[in-house]
């Protein structure tokens, strides 16, 4: 038995951070004496050099907690997991380490060739020019098309470092973004929402015109009434009816996405607002994502109960169980799109969830707060352990 100065001379553990963990039920003293002072044997030294193990990766106190108390926990498996964590934390400084030796030595470390964009606008013009109906078909007027150029430069930095995080390089994806602006199933996909957006701005749908007119003749009624439900219910019906892209095996992911765009999308939100009154894109959307809670698309049922508990440590086996599914359903999506979407794709994305603030706004506003930290880390653990994950 040692006491809980022994303890913190060997670990160099702090006596009042040890006594933090007694109190909080991190770790607590094997035994106390009759003076009340703490003793602790050797299981309770191996959990600490595990909770000090986790605190090296960055988990927070309470996720150490769970994990250690759980009924479930082996203490093998989750040092075998903490290795290889570690293990890549290691190489990821020791890159870093490599680096800065190469600066100080005088090396030209810094190319910016890797970051030339100009392959990338060739293809965008050699695409409208040799493409030109498709243009108009999917973006609707080449002055719109213009403008999505447009906008790629002022994003130009951004776009970069996310070709060559994502694509492994700026060639390949050119290579992959030229696959996809001639893919005829996100083209075709591309018109038919376009032409819905069209039709609802434009009162094109004669039927649609009416039903969006009772929908929003009073945007403080309550949307879970029977009376806006009802209306919804008719909405989505000749949705699914009157626009092929709907009815696809997309179709419930392609519905439930239009429907969000009433409550995120800057620019629709502004047009439905000026349409229909101020709140109006809001009040839609809700009445509309409300009315499909009995047939969200299975990946935001996924992503739902990923997140109902965000308490839960990002390795445990129910997280990651999660997260396995999440990557599944998207690849055979992505799959049934024949959408390129890079070889990094996931280690690309399990960053963003970790570090775009964008990303992080956009995901803990939906699901709560440190939702994104959460979903990152736990697809960062996933990809970590399941090298022959398809890119």
């Amino acid at each position: 038995m040692k006491t809980v100065k022994q303890i913190s001379d060997l670990t160099g553990v702090s006596i009042r951070m040890l006594h933090h963990y007694d109190k909080i039920g991190l770790l607590k003293p094997t035994q106390l004496t009759e003076s009340g002072y703490r003793l602790y044997d050797d299981q309770a030294l191996a959990t600490l050099q595990q909770i000090l193990f986790f605190k090296e990766l960055d988990f927070k106190l309470n996720e150490i907690k769970e994990i250690i108390n759980s009924p479930n926990f082996d203490r093998m498996k989750v040092l075998e997991n903490q290795k290889k964590l570690i293990t890549l934390k290691r190489d990821r400084l020791n890159s870093l380490i490599e680096l800065i030796n190469k600066i100080l030595e005088g090396d030209q470390v810094m190319s910016f060739k890797e970051f030339d964009m100009s392959a990338y606008y060739r293809a965008l013009d050699e695409f409208k020019r040799e493409n030109y109906e498709k243009v108009i078909k999917m973006f609707g007027s080449e002055e719109k098309y213009d403008e999505m150029i447009a906008k790629a430069k002022e994003a130009e930095k951004d776009i970069a470092q996310m070709a060559i995080k994502q694509y492994g390089s700026i060639e390949n994806y050119v290579e992959a973004m030229k696959k996809n602006l001639n893919n005829e199933i996100l083209a075709n996909s591309a018109k038919q929402i376009d032409d819905f957006k069209n039709d609802f701005l434009y009162d094109q749908h004669p039927k649609l015109k009416e039903l969006f007119k009772v929908l929003t003749e009073d945007l403080s009624k309550d949307i879970s009434s029977e009376e806006i439900q009802k209306t919804c219910e008719e909405i989505t019906h000749i949705v699914k009816e009157d626009y092929e892209v709907f009815k696809t095996n997309m179709g419930d992911s392609y519905w439930y996405s239009m429907v969000k765009q009433f409550l995120v999308l800057p620019e629709w939100v502004k047009e439905v607002d000026e349409k229909y009154g101020s709140g109006a894109s809001k009040f839609i959307g809700k009445a509309l994502e409300f009315n499909l809670k009995s047939s969200e698309p299975k990946l935001e049922i996924l992503y739902k109960k990923l997140t109902s508990d965000l308490n839960k440590s990002p390795v445990c086996d129910e997280v990651q169980k999660m997260i396995s599914e999440i990557v599944d359903e998207t690849e055979k999506q992505n799959e049934y799109l024949r959408v390129e979407m890079g070889e990094n794709y996931w280690t690309y994305l399990a960053e963003q969830y970790c570090s775009n603030p964008v990303f992080i706004e956009s995901m803990d506003k939906n699901y709560g707060k440190g939702a994104s930290k959460l979903i990152g880390e736990a697809l960062m653990f996933y990809i970590e352990n399941n090298k022959m994950l398809k890119k």
